[in-house]
């Protein structure tokens, strides 16, 4: 199986949002701004990693195809359910956005786990996704900023705990972090006075919570 190992929770340098939180996609949004960097025309790229065939590290794939259907000027998503990005295509989809982008600013996004209190809640921050890291296998390490869900408890058996973690709450996680990306997007080129090509509405943002 083209399985890629998750990492564990992060224990500095994030901050730390629960998805069940009122409103968690603003605070989302607000954090990402915050990390966005000042240039005006640097391309920013969302890498979404993980696999469908694993209920857990579905969450990358789930928010990349999220963030697909209503596309943002300047902000480029790799990584969906028709087109993942695991361990097997890492290196090789990571030299091709490089080659595709000049300069870009990468957000990676990965599922991991971690204590049973933390479970739901989503890790923001500066420094990259390191995929792999929880059971030292050498992969490269992704974006200068990193989001991260954490979807299940580590210590045992992590393949297994992944394999068999919620849909519902990983779907529910998936889209706080796409709206709260989106939101973030729609806020960074109006700043940065870039028309976006779609506008998210209020009835667009109230389908996405039913």
């Amino acid at each position: 199986m083209n399985m890629r190992p998750s990492f564990f929770e992060q224990r500095h340098s994030a901050n730390r949002i629960s998805y069940e939180e009122e409103n968690a996609h603003h605070a989302l949004s607000k954090e990402i701004i915050s990390l966005l960097p000042k240039e005006k025309n640097r391309p920013i790229v969302i890498v979404c990693i993980g696999t469908d065939r694993s209920t857990g590290d579905a969450l990358g794939p789930l928010i990349g195809t999220l963030l697909s259907e209503k596309p943002l000027a300047n902000f480029y998503v790799y990584g969906t359910l028709d087109d993942p990005i695991h361990a097997v295509n890492l290196k090789d989809r990571l030299t091709n956005i490089h080659q595709l982008h000049d300069n870009p600013f990468i957000i990676g996004i990965d599922a991991c786990l971690g204590r049973v209190k933390s479970v739901g809640i989503i890790q923001i921050g500066k420094g990259p996704v390191k995929p792999g890291a929880g059971v030292n296998k050498e992969l490269p390490n992704v974006g200068e900023a990193h989001i991260t869900g954490i979807v299940n408890v580590s210590g045992f058996m992590e393949f297994f705990v992944l394999q068999n973690t919620r849909l519902n709450l990983v779907l529910k996680m998936a889209k706080t972090i796409s709206r709260g990306i989106y939101m973030a997007g729609l806020s960074y080129n109006h700043i940065n006075s870039v028309s976006p090509t779609f506008n998210w509405s209020y009835e667009d943002e109230h389908m996405q919570e039913n």
